[in-house]
């Protein structure tokens, strides 16, 4: 190669020489956190990542190959919402990282997105992904407390049919469903249209509340709801799809009063409570959508338990197909329904209220955040903002912990990304050498895999 040519040039040429196929299919492979870190590399890497089918294929892929993680809302001591991901592939059960949305809650994750809303009556609702720090503040709801009164029940999903992300108010006017004189009202929120809308289809004459679980499985949204019909109660599965927009109803195996809901699967799972009778059962939809297939799998009593205490409570699954008890509001343990083995999760806590599974993704990196341009105002980078929707998005919140060992960004040197023995994917690491030259001005780079495959 002539000595003539310059660093820059020979970078540019070893770059272009790349087919992009391959230039993609490692991408593919690395963690979220280095590819968020290759965009910065140069103008033609960033757009690569950044195109939207690149982020759909990186979703496919993660979904099939990545490790899965669970996600927990606990109860903290200070009354504190806290919030943690797990890994869920491994025997140790290892934490991911942790952090809190204070004064958000979390209402349900989709494809590396979480779904958050303040428990005021600001109704003021975000769509975050916390791994791009990307985030979406919805606009006001067409329905409020001030217009209408009542509560509200909500729901965060993704419609394939149409490539949408999908956020459902089903909003209940407590007295007029009561008498049995109106439907709820219920608004779509489409993250494509960027606008709340009210649906024709007419929903169940119910009532869901917001702190309830729900489960979002096979491209539908279910709560349980509550009719009150001459006075009786009758508690069911209220289904909505979010590619045809209807509603559906799914009986329940038995006339509970407290139960909860769960994904299992591609299908749905219902833990109901006994106060009384002091025990709570596992019951599984073996075909999605029949009702007469649901099967209880387990029943939990109090023999051995102290006089007073609560009994374990049921409330999600491992992808094992284990589930997950909260053992007296204390700490978590998962057990197995074959061999009954149980297992200490460590996971302490003063009650767990949510469990999710979650998958690191790219969506939404494609899109501005909406408050960008304030935040450029700030030369200085002060990250103590007090705006209401702007506190929780401080970088300093959500506690980075990819596994990543990295020796930084320098002119004219390699930038090494590599797995590390501490990852879920132990002995299969791989490393990816990036040569940089003047990296952040935009100058081609040289991508090869050493190693084995990320």
């Amino acid at each position: 190669m002539s000595d003539s040519l310059s660093s820059e040039e020979v970078s540019k040429s070893m770059w272009d020489s790349l087919p992009p196929e391959i230039v993609t299919d490692v991408f593919l492979r690395l963690p979220v956190k280095s590819i968020i870190t290759c965009t910065c590399v140069s103008k033609t890497w960033k757009y690569l990542i950044q195109n939207p089918t690149f982020i759909s294929n990186h979703l496919h892929h993660s979904n099939n190959n990545n490790h899965p993680l669970l996600l927990f809302g606990l109860n903290e001591e200070n009354a504190k919402e806290q919030y943690v991901l797990h890994f869920d592939d491994n025997q140790d059960f290892n934490e991911y990282t942790r952090f809190d949305c204070d004064p958000f809650r979390v209402v349900g994750t989709c494809n590396g997105l979480i779904f958050l809303a303040d428990d005021s009556y600001r109704h003021c609702y975000i769509i975050y992904n916390p791994r791009v720090r990307k985030f979406v503040k919805l606009p006001k709801p067409n329905i409020s407390f001030s217009s209408h009164g009542g509560y509200n029940a909500s729901g965060f999903g993704f419609d394939s049919k149409t490539n949408d992300y999908k956020v459902v108010r089903f909003v209940t006017l407590e007295q007029k469903v009561q008498k049995g004189k109106s439907p709820p009202e219920v608004e779509v929120y489409s993250l494509s249209t960027g606008k709340w809308r009210m649906i024709t289809a007419l929903p169940p004459i119910a009532f869901a509340r917001d702190r309830d679980s729900r489960a979002f499985v096979n491209g539908a949204l279910h709560w349980v709801a509550l009719r009150e019909p001459r006075n009786e109660r009758l508690v069911f599965v209220m289904v909505f799809d979010l590619g045809e927009e209807v509603f559906r109803e799914i009986a329940l195996p038995e006339p509970w009063m407290s139960v909860s809901i769960s994904a299992y699967g591609n299908s749905l799972a219902l833990f109901q409570f006994s106060i009384h009778c002091l025990r709570s059962s596992i019951w599984v939809m073996k075909d999605y959508a029949d009702a007469s297939s649901w099967t209880k799998i387990i029943t939990l009593s109090d023999e051995g338990l102290i006089e007073g205490i609560p009994i374990p409570r049921p409330i999600g699954f491992r992808k094992s197909g284990e589930f997950i008890l909260d053992m007296y509001g204390e700490y978590l343990v998962s057990r197995d329904l074959e061999t009954q083995e149980i297992k200490d999760l460590r996971i302490r806590g003063y009650g767990c209220y949510l469990v999710d599974s979650y998958v690191e993704s790219l969506v939404l990196l494609d899109k501005p955040n909406q408050l960008r341009k304030r935040q450029k105002r700030k030369r200085n980078n002060d990250r103590q903002d007090t705006s209401y929707c702007q506190a929780y998005f401080d970088e300093n919140r959500f506690v980075d912990q990819c596994y990543i060992r990295s020796t930084g960004f320098s002119q004219d040197a390699k930038h090494r990304i590599a797995l590390g023995p501490n990852t879920p994917n132990s002995g299969k690491a791989a490393t990816l050498e990036v040569g940089i030259h003047k990296a952040f001005s935009g100058t081609a780079l040289i991508l090869f895999l050493r190693n084995g495959v990320a």
